[in-house]
């Protein structure tokens, strides 16, 4: 085997998440354990803890998948069942893609591309090229894409954050690229600064590293925060100033939980608002069906947008796509629902704006009472989430707990992140996963879970984590 591929780690998938799993099959097998659900909370994945999907957006992939729905024959039946503009929309996707069991265009469908586009620039405020703009199987694929495209040899160095989503540690050890951390604040509710950035790309160069890229997610994950504008533009600044590619992960642009205090606003938008010195500044964005209010993560939908790329990059990227033949057609036809959904006057319209506005609400609340039961707990504190589906919270763990950890052969909130696992049934990501400055711990937790649980999840948190204290009390 490569030993790249050994050295790969992703931990929203690893050995906790394995051990969440047998213990699931236990319970279903009808083993008594401390808890009878487990709760995972280690991955951004909605519908897997239980949220409705989209009531229209379903039902325009249901009609795309079974068109014989869409027969004359069928239509007096088809009307008691459907809303008008969910067939209407059905009719005109299937006239532009033919059958969704065949290949698409490599770069994914031109109309829904167009659409894509026209979504671009009614958020932002400025034109969109279609063919800048390529679908993805979820932000992932695009991400993946990027970093290779950009790792001429392994001297070639990307600038990610820390804490960071770890597809961008993965990824760049996959290619056997060099990670150029950048630290996140804690105390500044995980803010960052041009100063830290400065720092971390001079230490790389001096490392011989030839630092190509900054990614920046934002809204933030694992660290849930959400940048400003004046913030934007000094990494917009910092990029232009250092030649750098900058690699904008926006998935959770609708996930904005303080929009008066702390509004998204996309890098796009805020590039092209500063004017001519900017114009050759390199920037690629991601977004995907995968979060906001839609969950659709097992679709695989997504893309990402190309500004002042050169055109024999775009090229390159073509190609390496056109190996792959083409993004999924039910993950683009889920791209083009989320960024064309029903407007006022829409037969669906009330009902969608019902579900996503009940959902949006109800994140809030579970955000606010999750930051709030950790906030509360002995040796812990938990920043608000400004955006995103997670918090972070970090966690003093007593010297004799991280003997035992050392003894279990584990880090210590990896041992503090089983232990509440086992006891309570409730599936965490440790920090150490993620990075996280030399000293501190953390876990990432999503506030996913059903609201009706809420009490009894923070319950079952609030007496493990006394217990824990109770038994490894220095």
């Amino acid at each position: 085997m490569h030993p790249l591929i050994k050295n790969v780690e992703y931990a929203v998938r690893g050995a906790l998440p394995i051990r969440a799993e047998a213990l699931s099959a236990e319970l279903k097998a009808g083993k008594k354990l401390n808890f009878d659900k487990v709760v995972f909370c280690n991955i951004g994945n909605p519908q897997q803890l239980n949220q409705k999907p989209i009531t229209f957006f379903r039902q325009v992939s249901s009609l795309c998948e079974n068109p014989e729905l869409l027969a004359p024959e069928n239509r007096e039946l088809l009307s008691k069942l459907y809303p008008a503009d969910a067939i209407a929309r059905a009719e005109v996707l299937l006239k532009n893609i033919g059958s969704i069991g065949a290949y698409s265009h490599s770069k994914g469908i031109p109309f829904i591309r167009e659409n894509v586009a026209k979504f671009i620039e009614s958020r932002d405020g400025y034109s969109a090229n279609p063919e800048h703009i390529f679908l993805t199987q979820g932000a992932s694929s695009g991400v993946q894409t990027m970093i290779q495209i950009l790792t001429q040899n392994t001297s070639v160095g990307i600038m990610i954050p820390i804490p960071q989503y770890p597809l961008y540690s993965a990824t760049i050890s996959l290619v056997d690229a060099a990670p150029i951390p950048y630290y996140l604040n804690e105390e500044e509710n995980w803010g960052l600064s041009t100063e830290d950035l400065k720092k971390s790309i001079e230490e790389g160069r001096k490392a011989g590293k030839d630092v190509r890229a900054l990614v920046i997610i934002n809204p933030g994950n694992p660290t849930g925060q959400c940048l400003s504008e004046q913030n934007i533009r000094e990494i917009i600044d910092f990029c232009h100033k250092e030649r750098l590619l900058l690699l904008a992960d926006e998935v959770y642009q609708t996930n904005i939980y303080m929009p008066k205090e702390r509004p998204f606003h996309s890098f796009k938008k805020v590039l092209l608002s500063m004017g001519e010195k900017y114009k050759d500044q390199e920037l690629v964005s991601f977004h995907s069906t995968s979060k906001g209010m839609i969950g659709e993560c097992g679709r695989r939908g997504g893309y990402f947008e190309c500004v002042n790329i050169d055109e024999g990059v775009l090229e390159q990227l073509y190609k390496i796509s056109s190996i792959s033949l083409c993004p999924n057609v039910s993950g683009q036809i889920m791209v083009d629902l989320m960024t064309n959904p029903p407007v006022e006057g829409d037969a669906s319209y009330a009902k969608y704006k019902s579900e996503i506005d009940g959902i949006f609400q109800s994140l809030q609340r579970r955000a606010i009472k999750l930051a709030s039961c950790f906030n509360s707990l002995e040796g812990i504190t938990c920043n608000a989430a400004e955006g995103a589906m997670y918090l972070f919270p970090r966690i003093t763990i007593p010297q004799k707990a991280v003997e035992a950890a050392k003894e279990a052969k584990m880090a210590p909130d990896a041992f503090y992140s089983m232990a509440m696992l086992d006891a309570t049934g409730v599936c965490v990501v440790p920090g150490s996963g993620f990075g996280q400055e030399a000293g501190t711990w953390h876990f990432r937790s999503t506030f996913l879970p059903e609201e009706n649980l809420f009490d009894g999840f923070c319950s079952k948190i609030e007496d493990f984590h006394k217990d824990f204290l109770n038994k490894y009390r220095d």
